[in-house]
């Protein structure tokens, strides 16, 4: 019988969790842990899909490089000029 865990041994260690840390203090501890639990899973699952081959995640495309409009004064921020707002042009 020597190193068996009995269901009394359990109740005890139980009791003596309870009385150390107080029932208030036992759901927030579960609930902390639960947490650190689940993040540990997802870093763990986050490593091993890493270092699966193929798995790479898809990158997304540069942006396009938007060329400037020609300033050839017919326009004034997006609002094309009428002919007596131009300014003089050489030509």
């Amino acid at each position: 019988m020597l190193g068996e865990l009995s269901p009394w041994h359990l109740l005890i260690l139980a009791a003596v969790v309870l009385v150390l840390f107080g029932a208030k203090k036992l759901p927030d501890s579960a609930r902390s842990l639960g947490r650190a639990m689940r993040i540990f899973k997802a870093e763990t699952s986050g490593l091993h899909s890493d270092e699966t081959p193929g798995s790479a995640e898809p990158q997304a495309a540069p942006p396009a490089q938007l060329t400037p409009p020609k300033d050839d004064g017919t326009l004034v921020n997006g609002v094309p000029l009428s002919e007596s707002q131009r300014p003089n042009q050489p030509g």
